[in-house]
């Protein structure tokens, strides 16, 4: 593959759409449908499931099955109380930071439409410095800007409503993306990448190929488990984001060692199968595609967790996109290392045969 900029300009016009839909967990059909629309070109049919996972396939009637794999919600809140007041306290859907809320503004998500709202904080004068108490859960409240519970009733806002941040995408210095929700639909972008570039480079793929846009990983991966039984895949590749350790107050010696810009983070844990890793690492080694590692005790925490052990075993790797400020609204990725992901993942396929098992035992 050529060393030019792989993105196009109407790869970025995708992008910047997909990121700034809200898809929280439980919730992400509306962004699902933007990219199964974009995915319809390259591929030849979709599977979808009860949850709202979208898998785009090509050579469906192939037996020998590989997953490429991504998520595609984003953390979010839910409304769990409303006092007499007016005031929304929530409870987290995922990793949801409580202490990023405050003066945040939100979208709370209603039959009615989007309501907006602020996570609203007491002022620096009102608060007493020797009592001073940070941002907690049970502490931030939502205001809407209704007189009491009743008013709020009648905006259509109730229990259970989800709540989003409106941050959108934009791109800093030239090269950095930065948007909330990158983690991971920054990985549902980059496996379209791979089936479009797939698709404009008449590439004919000897097994069936299973691009996978998983819901619900937030709250335990449980849409990759999901449709792991359902595809039983013979191979499944992960991608998912990793933390970029070099920003203040992260411990290298606790996080290890990545930074956005150095490519993609290849992982090395009980989860990841040794022969595809190595098949990876070879790979970008031969075609020259920068990339780190990253080492996890016992599980990786994403999604090639839910692969790995799936249908009896299954073998999977995970390649990961150095990220900055996961979990907040203003993750930041390189635009170099979205590029050598997709590069990585494209060129790892070409390489695999109908049938392998990469077992240790051949």
């Amino acid at each position: 593959m050529s060393s030019k900029s792989i993105l196009t300009k109407k790869s970025i016009a995708f992008l910047e759409k997909y990121l700034n839909n809200a898809a929280p967990t439980g919730y992400e059909w509306d962004g699902q449908k933007i990219w199964m629309d974009y995915l319809k070109p390259y591929v030849d049919e979709f599977i979808t499931d009860t949850y709202g996972t979208a898998v785009a396939v090509i050579n469906p009637k192939a037996k020998y099955k590989v997953v490429i794999e991504g998520h595609a919600d984003e953390i979010s809140w839910y409304v769990n109380y409303i006092s007499d007041n007016g005031l929304l306290y929530v409870i987290r859907n995922g990793g949801s930071d409580h202490q990023i809320a405050t003066s945040k503004v939100v979208n709370i998500h209603t039959k009615k439409g989007i309501i907006k709202g602020v996570f609203g904080w007491p002022a620096i004068h009102t608060r007493d410095k020797s009592k001073e108490e940070p941002p907690k859960p049970n502490n931030i409240s939502i205001d809407v800007g209704a007189k009491d519970k009743d008013e709020v009733h009648k905006m259509g806002i109730h229990i259970g409503c989800v709540i989003t941040y409106p941050d959108e995408f934009h791109i800093l210095n030239g090269d950095k993306f930065v948007c909330r929700a990158i983690d991971n639909r920054a990985g549902g972008f980059m496996i379209a990448e791979v089936a479009r570039l797939l698709h404009e480079n008449k590439k004919k793929l000897p097994f069936g190929l299973y691009i996978t846009n998983s819901v619900q990983e937030e709250i335990g991966l449980r849409g990759a488990q999901m449709i792991a039984d359902r595809i039983k895949p013979n191979v499944a590749i992960v991608t998912d984001v990793t933390h970029d350790t070099t920003t203040p107050m992260i411990d290298q010696k606790v996080q290890g060692e990545a930074e956005i810009g150095k490519g993609p983070v290849v992982a090395y844990a009980p989860a990841v199968q040794q022969k595809l890793r190595d098949r990876i690492t070879e790979t970008a080694e031969k075609k020259k595609i920068p990339f780190q590692r990253s080492a996890l005790s016992r599980a990786t925490g994403t999604d090639t967790d839910a692969f790995a052990y799936s249908n009896g075993g299954v073998a999977s790797a995970l390649i990961s996109l150095p990220l900055r400020y996961m979990h907040t609204t203003v993750e930041m990725v390189h635009r170099e290392d979205v590029e050598n992901v997709i590069k990585l993942i494209y060129e790892t396929l070409l390489t695999i045969k109908e049938g392998e098992t990469f077992s240790y035992f051949e």
